[in-house]
């Protein structure tokens, strides 16, 4: 895709998501995150918009493969002030699919998202593992045509609206390979499988979609349900986090610059002392500086899109977009909520509300410290530390 295209691209699926903020504004997300209620109707919207066919070949009933489109509509919708977490999820799990199921698993888990009747939730997380992803206990052990699935999985978003949930499991026990990337495979698990089980957690991010314990036991997952190859799961991995990487990144940045919109149009009514306190340089600079870091980060982060859509490895790119990305909306955040004064923290303004959520973006899907461990390992050809 060339910059122009991305450019009118992004212009247009901006103009479209007009059309889902029209169902649910800030306002009314704000709500159902406290009073309860689900993003079915927004989903709607972006399927009926055609929004969902963003990210899908046109063989498979999308619009075009490529993860530019779903990059841009993450942001527009995380820019009003509503990001859809699942949205986010089903996207990068159907990159996974597309370039790693049969023609078959395409047919079944790519089509009925671009129509809305299929959401993808993910999960890969444990207690006892954390970002070490190869520690992973879950288990799915091989009986004929099924694989019999064991473990816990935590923070996993959505999981109470999804259809279907992409899980991350050992096929073959980590004390059995030499090699710690061999074992892991990727199976779509539906939900409504006996087995399956949630219970939410009490994670605060001011969000209608919540995150919940996954318990599998015995749970029975078809073995035409595995994505790629058993125990290679980690190719199949690599082309779902690069898009997770870029789509949080769109979060970042979209909800860093609602906030920082936010802040601007606070400063420049605010006027204690008779001129309004945006004209203070105390008060603009931290406001300009979050405006410039968010604009760089953008920068990296199409790039980042641009190499994925080419078939280029995005990991470099990827990785820095996120770390921007999360640091410039944390930035933004601060200096919004420091311009805000003591009402920042009255619920009601909606300011401290965004306060969790980015700050997560610095921790999950993956912490910063590991970005700048892969910066460090990939790019500058520094020893490993762990």
């Amino acid at each position: 895709m060339t910059i122009n295209a991305q450019q009118e691209l992004r212009i247009d699926v901006r103009e479209a998501s007009k059309g889902v903020v029209h169902v649910v504004d800030r306002a009314e997300y704000v709500r159902r995150a406290r009073e309860g209620g689900t993003l079915d109707d927004a989903w709607k919207a972006m399927a009926d918009l055609g929004l969902l066919g963003l990210g899908v070949g046109e063989q498979d009933g999308g619009s075009g493969e490529g993860i530019t489109g779903p990059v841009a509509l993450m942001e527009a919708l995380s820019e009003a002030g509503v990001p859809p977490v699942l949205y986010l999820l089903t996207a990068f799990a159907r990159t996974a699919i597309q370039r790693h199921g049969t023609d078959e698993q395409r047919r079944r888990f790519l089509a009925p998202t671009v129509t809305g009747q299929m959401k993808i939730a993910f999960a890969i997380t444990e207690a006892d593992a954390g970002t070490n992803s190869f520690a992973m206990q879950t288990f799915a052990g091989r009986d004929g045509d099924h694989y019999v699935l064991n473990g816990e999985k935590l923070y996993i978003s959505a999981a109470d609206n999804a259809d279907y949930i992409m899980v991350v499991a050992r096929t073959t026990r980590r004390r059995d390979t030499e090699d710690r990337r061999v074992g892991l495979s990727v199976l779509m698990v539906d939900r409504h499988t006996a087995g399956v089980g949630l219970t939410p957690m009490k994670i605060d991010l001011h969000s209608p979609e919540r995150q919940f314990f996954l318990h599998l036991d015995d749970v029975h997952v078809p073995v035409e349900n595995l994505v790629g190859v058993q125990d290679d799961g980690m190719r199949t991995l690599f082309d779902a986090l690069n898009p997770e990487r870029l789509l949080v990144s769109a979060w970042a940045i979209g909800l860093g610059q609602h906030a920082l919109q936010r802040g601007v149009d606070y400063v420049r009514e605010r006027s204690p002392f008779g001129t309004p306190i945006g004209s203070y340089q105390a008060v603009q600079h931290p406001l300009a500086r979050a405006n410039a870091h968010l604009a760089a980060a953008r920068v990296m982060l199409y790039a980042a899109c641009e190499a994925f859509d080419n078939g280029e490895d995005p990991g470099a790119n990827a990785n820095m977009a996120k770390l921007l990305a999360s640091e410039a909306a944390n930035a933004a955040a601060d200096a919004v909520i420091q311009s805000f004064g003591g009402s920042a923290f009255d619920a009601d303004s909606d300011i401290v509300t965004l306060w969790p959520m980015i700050r997560l973006l610095r921790i999950a899907p993956i912490n910063n410290e590991m970005i700048l461990n892969y910066i460090s390992e990939r790019i500058l050809r520094l020893p490993k530390s762990y």
